[in-house]
């Protein structure tokens, strides 16, 4: 039975809701900018408001898949492992052959729900380092290891720390392109068109 949840929760997570929405304007988002789906390629490509829809909706996959571990029984290995599930899917879509987002807007629904002051204060924390350096990767990808750190500052339970680790590890290793561009100085940052 467990597994039938972390079944749902990873296609809750593989819905590729960039594309779905992109394709309204009748937009192959994955042939615009970075060819990600995420937010950020939307908002660059569609505008504020796209963008936004696509950020909330990645963000959700993340948030219910925790939550309905909760309404199974909230079992802590079952919620963190279903919320695990959902970001795997949102990063390798069984609807895009393995392919998909980086894992970001659907990670802070996972850590909302296992620990909103985490989450706050992470949001804080991204919103800061994209306000300064102007890059919504940089924001990205240091984000999730600090909120590592703070689950472990503040004494959240130990496979909470590991498992908000290992995503923020997946995050990282799906940003490897932006990395590459941040370093030889091609990163589009955050107003420019993609």
């Amino acid at each position: 039975m467990p597994v039938i949840f972390v079944g749902l929760a990873y296609l809750l997570g593989s819905i590729p809701f960039g594309l779905l929405i992109a394709k309204i304007w009748n937009i192959d988002i994955r042939q615009q900018g970075s060819g990600n789906i995420g937010a950020t390629n939307v908002l660059r490509t569609l505008g504020p408001g796209p963008g936004a829809v696509v950020f909330i909706l990645d963000f959700l996959k993340g948030f219910l898949a925790v939550y309905l571990g909760y309404w199974i029984g909230g079992d802590p290995l079952m919620v963190l492992l279903l919320g695990t599930a959902a970001v795997l899917g949102h990063m390798y879509s069984v609807f895009l052959r393995f392919n998909g987002g980086k894992g970001a807007a659907t990670g802070l629904g996972v850590l909302a729900g296992i620990a909103p002051g985490v989450f706050l204060l992470s949001v804080a924390l991204a919103a800061c380092l994209i306000g300064v350096t102007r890059y919504v990767s940089v924001g990205s990808i240091i984000t999730p290891f600090a909120a590592a750190l703070l689950m472990y500052l503040y004494h959240k339970p130990l496979p909470y720390v590991w498992v908000t680790l290992i995503i923020a590890v997946f995050i990282l290793i799906r940003h490897l392109p932006n990395i590459k561009r941040l370093l030889t100085g091609t990163e589009k940052k955050l107003g420019e068109k993609g």
